[in-house]
């Protein structure tokens, strides 16, 4: 059976609220709702006025962990000025999940690369998340979106650094690449089983740059805006918009391609798919038809 994807061109804060209402899911519990609170610097990240709708309605708590990079969210004490730079703190309830050690610990028994996952510790505090991703290109994994946003995304600083070095963070920067791709489709099926399939996605296709919203020094965007879409599977939201970019006869697609190509991005949805994270097969439901 096809995983349903919804999709509309006209994207509005009201339009990720009524996507998500679509996918006729009540997430339990308490509620997790990762998205990225964008590095210091750059201009592309979606801000929080942009997500409120969403986040007012499910009544979650936004997450991040600390990145395992230089810049400016890279130890708590920046992080947390980071966020109150942007907003964040402001608009919602606002928690860090690697603020502190240790680390929560995840078995990847599927593992391809990595057989174990580092992740922010408050993740334990929640019982189901939200992922809502800004899909653009990556320096590294070619593209970002919900993949990347349960691998990376959710890993503390340390599991960072594991992910990147496929098992070795002193190999942060020098793993071998498709190493550091499966590694990213392992740690997210660590988190899809963590929290035991309780998961719903939003990935918004705006301001589509070749670079991730962790990046002090982004290009601009590259590409016209395409829409947002909503699905229950990870796998299929990445993929719907990898084909719709794809599909596209915009002037900036060939440079967004050339990034994930030359990437090899594909691979982590591939890798995903493999291991049961969801499928790459779906059906596009459009509400503005």
């Amino acid at each position: 059976m096809k995983s349903k994807v919804y999709f509309t061109r006209s994207i509005t804060p009201e339009n990720v609220l009524k996507l998500y209402e679509l996918l006729g899911v009540s997430l339990p519990g308490k509620v997790a709702i990762k998205l990225h609170s964008g590095e210091v610097g750059n201009q592309n990240f979606l801000r929080p006025d942009f997500w409120e709708p969403i986040i007012r309605s499910v009544g979650g708590t936004v997450v991040e962990c600390n990145t395992a990079y230089d810049g400016q969210r890279n130890t708590t004490e920046k992080h947390l000025k980071a966020i109150e730079l942007h907003g964040w703190n402001q608009y919602f309830d606002f928690d860090l999940l690697d603020a502190e050690g240790p680390d929560l610990e995840l078995d990847i028994p599927e593992g391809k690369v990595i057989h174990k996952n580092y992740i922010g510790k408050d993740a334990a505090n929640y019982d189901s998340m939200l992922v809502l991703s800004h899909f653009k290109g990556h320096p590294m994994g070619g593209y970002g979106g919900a993949l990347k946003q349960l691998s990376i995304g959710v890993a503390s600083s340390y599991g960072k650094a594991y992910i990147h070095g496929a098992g070795e963070p002193e190999k942060i920067w020098t793993a071998e690449r498709n190493s550091f791709l499966r590694s990213m489709a392992d740690a997210a099926k660590s988190v899809i089983d963590y929290y035991k399939g309780n998961m719903a996605y939003v990935n918004v296709m705006k301001n589509m740059s070749v670079d991730c919203d962790c990046c002090a020094v982004a290009e601009d965007p590259c590409m016209a805006d395409i829409g947002i879409l909503a699905s229950l599977d990870p796998v299929a939201i990445d993929q719907a918009c990898i084909d719709l970019v794809y599909a596209s006869d915009d002037p900036g697609r060939d440079h967004l391609v050339e990034r994930i190509e030359s990437r090899n991005g594909l691979l982590t949805i591939e890798a995903a798919a493999a291991i049961g994270c969801g499928s790459r097969e779906y059906e596009l439901v459009c509400i503005d038809d």
